[in-house]
């Protein structure tokens, strides 16, 4: 940087001689040649400081041009001294820049500056752009000019990594697309505009996606959910942006539905491009997906109520088979919004404790009761007592399924524990499970703090999982599983003969009871299928030395074959249907429950 004069002195500190102004710093009052010595010696320290400055420095006139820079400036930008020299505030900026002001050399350094401390993208020589921070200073000369001192701070790997952080935010690592927090952000912002109407969610959900992970593994899994993102999008117009909200589920969010169309006509685009064949770890796998389509036309409507919509209209495409289309409809809405009421009804019951539990017995092949299955009800102000069936699907929904298992359980074992003996031993309690789950990291601790508050005896609990969930059970679940078991608990295989696991894979499942599912049961006095099935089971379960109960017997005639095929135990209308607590204590004090007499 070159060493400037007197006249750039007084630029740099101000006024030099005013001896009424008591703010300015005391000066010697010496010999006409000494203060002459003195400020030269002032201006160098200043000059040197500028020269070893780590940031850059520059200073500008009234008119915002570069009058004079620091060599940390130069490097800065890749420019002379002399290439700067002359070149506004305005000029220096990226053209991308945003906060770039409309007209040079106005607005950027002047009087409506603010705030004092300003984020801009310059350009280097080489094209590149470099992020700094800007803190700026006014000051006045002897004559009463203003002039501005700038420090440039580069903050380019700063912003750098702030973008990366707020990347990771917002997309999903799997596939790189946005994720759920990106997608309410760019929805609000299209509904904020005027083209509001115009906007469009579609909510796709891959038909059958557990049966991959299941039979190929979660890898697998991975693998295809990557092919059909790049599949979406390359395939989308682009108007639209795909979205991975979780799992197997991808939204489209739709800027312009016009410009495409119309929401029917990009619903079966999306849904021709989602119904493919993708190659997997060697084997062709065939998919198709569930989409539900909602526009924006309700003046009303948010981010979290378009999604919505459209989350219903696909459940409501997925009801009527694989790879079909549903659009939002009012009457759709309106069911939507009823599933949200009852949603915010359904939390403040389990909050208050306004469910309770009916129970199911089940018998041996005496009559004699040597358990009961508990089955949860909601008694709704509005529609009465309502069965599992009717608010399972919006407890799935609105993720309140971990949070009902837990309140089940802890019920279920504090009233079980209190049970009478049932012929001389006490019967035993069976909890479905479908959201607090091996694989849950609070799985152990919920089973055990709900045992510990009961004080039940823990061989007296079965735990009942479905048979999907018992599938392909990573290590940590299995270790669940096993800690649980090592306190006398046991596991059962609910709705056998449902999933996706072979019979072979029966004795690799960590459960020592097996529950043939109803339907099954219900075909087995006139299908040889259904029978062959239940003797295989039964078979297989006696060999490995595990318990197998039959569900949904209702008649006689099956009980007999049941009987006759070797099933440990029976539930079904047959004996009972699901009874309150006081019935079923009426029941356990009874010797045994009446047995049909074969025909």
């Amino acid at each position: 940087m070159s060493r400037p004069g007197t006249e750039h002195i007084e630029i740099l500190r101000g006024r030099t001689e005013n001896p009424a102004d008591p703010t300015r710093p005391e000066t010697p009052t010496a010999a006409p040649d000494d203060a002459l010595t003195w400020l030269r010696r002032s201006s160098q320290r200043f000059t040197d400081l500028l020269a070893v400055a780590p940031v850059g420095i520059g200073l500008f006139d009234q008119s915002e041009r570069l009058v004079d820079a620091n060599e940390a400036l130069c490097r800065l930008l890749g420019y002379r001294l002399d290439q700067l020299r002359g070149c506004t505030a305005d000029e220096l900026g990226h053209p991308q820049d945003q906060t770039r002001s409309p007209r040079s050399g106005k607005g950027v350094l002047g009087p409506n500056a603010n705030p004092k401390v300003l984020q801009r993208t310059l350009l280097r020589s080489d094209g590149l752009p470099v992020s700094c921070e800007l803190h700026t200073g006014l000051s006045v000369q002897d004559d009463g000019s203003q002039f501005w001192l700038v420090v440039f701070q580069d903050i380019t790997e700063r912003r750098r990594q702030a973008e990366a952080l707020h990347h990771q935010a917002t997309h999903d690592d799997l596939t790189g697309l946005p994720n759920r927090t990106a997608v309410k952000d760019l929805l609000a912002d299209y509904l904020a505009g005027p083209d509001r109407e115009r906007t469009a969610v579609l909510f796709c959900d891959i038909d059958k996606f557990k049966r991959v992970n299941d039979s190929l593994g979660h890898d697998a899994g991975d693998e295809l959910l990557v092919a059909l993102a790049r599949i979406l999008e390359s395939g989308v117009p682009p108007e639209c942006t795909v979205v991975r909200l979780s799992g197997d589920e991808f939204v489209i969010v739709c800027s312009d539905i016009t410009a495409v169309d119309g929401l029917d006509a990009l619903s079966t685009r999306v849904s021709a491009l989602l119904r493919t064949t993708v190659p997997v770890r060697g084997q062709l796998i065939r998919v198709s997906a569930s989409v539900g389509a909602a526009r924006a036309d309700q003046p009303d409507s948010t981010a979290d109520d378009l999604l919505r919509f459209a989350d219903a209209a696909m459940f409501e495409a997925k009801r009527r088979g694989p790879g079909k289309v549903s659009l939002a409809s009012p009457t759709l809405i309106a069911s939507a919004d009823e599933q949200l009421h009852m949603e915010g009804q359904l939390r403040d019951a389990l909050s208050h404790d306004e469910l309770e539990l009916h129970y199911q017995p089940v018998v041996a092949a005496d009559g004699s009761i040597v358990g009961a299955e508990a089955l949860v009800r909601w008694p709704h102000p509005d529609h009465g007592l309502l069965a599992p069936g009717a608010f399972l699907p919006i407890a799935e929904q609105g993720d309140l399924l971990r949070k009902l298992d837990r309140w089940v359980l802890r019920t279920a074992l504090r009233e079980a524990a209190g049970w009478p003996n049932a012929g001389g031993g006490h019967a035993r309690v069976a909890v479905n499970l479908a959201g607090l789950v091996p694989g849950d990291p609070r799985f152990v601790t919920a089973v055990s703090d709900a045992l510990d508050e009961s004080g039940i005896d823990p061989d007296r609990v079965v735990l009942e999982l479905v048979e999907t969930a018992l599938v392909d059970l990573p290590a940590q679940a299995r270790s669940a599983m096993h800690t649980l078991a090592g306190r006398g608990v046991s596991f059962a295989v609910d709705d056998f003969g449902t999933g996706y696991s072979s019979l072979a894979r029966l004795k690799e499942l960590p459960a020592q009871i097996i529950k043939v599912d109803r339907r099954f049961i219900a075909g087995i006095g006139g299908d040889p299928a259904d029978f062959a099935v239940a003797r295989a089971v039964v078979d297989m379960s006696r060999a490995m030395g595990r318990h197998c109960i039959a569900e949904g017997v209702e008649t006689a005639t099956q009980f007999h074959i049941l009987k006759g095929l070797g099933i440990d135990g029976y539930q079904g209308w047959l004996f009972s249907h699901p009874v309150g607590p006081r019935e079923l204590r009426a029941m356990l004090g009874t010797t045994k429950l009446r047995v049909p007499e074969a025909q």
